[in-house]
């Protein structure tokens, strides 16, 4: 019967140890203030990008609509070749096989992701094709993104 009593008692004092030992280091995580600062890039690279699209391939017979449409077109797939340079493109491919033979194969590419402050530098037509080049500079994306919500990093920390 002792034993028992002696082992209860055992695991108790562990019980309490790990309870100590748990609240004291949570202790060192609340007792320091850290204060941020914002840290600005030395160099800012810019890219261009080309979007075409043909005029006489748009879905309509007056030929004005046809070019806006064409215009509103190649200005979006130059945005796509932006977003594509920004932020990469994603693959998935499959291929299938059977005998040793190969069957199907698939591949699919897909770009996600905002752009913001880019700059329409030149849209102008060329044979049966509507081109656009686009512009980023990463200085305005860097202002854009500064208005919106500060890049941080520790300035100093104050322990308690």
């Amino acid at each position: 019967m002792n034993n028992a009593l002696l082992n209860v008692t055992i695991a108790k004092a562990i019980f309490v140890g790990v309870i100590i030992i748990t609240l004291s280091s949570c202790s060192t995580i609340y007792d320091k203030h850290v204060q941020w600062q914002t840290v600005k890039p030395e160099t800012f690279p810019t890219i261009t990008a080309i979007g075409q699209a043909p005029i006489s391939l748009q879905n309509s017979t007056n030929d004005t609509q046809r070019m806006l449409m064409a215009i509103n077109a190649s200005k979006i797939a130059a945005y796509a070749e932006l977003a594509e340079q920004v932020y990469g493109q994603k693959i998935n491919s499959t291929t299938t096989m059977s005998n040793l033979l190969l069957g199907d194969q698939e591949l699919t590419a897909s770009i996600q992701g905002v752009i913001r402050g880019a700059k329409v530098i030149k849209s102008y037509p060329v044979g049966d094709t509507y081109t656009t080049e686009l512009h980023l500079d990463f200085k305005n994306v860097y202002d854009i993104y500064m208005a919106s919500s500060r890049n941080k990093e520790i300035k100093s920390i104050r322990y308690y």
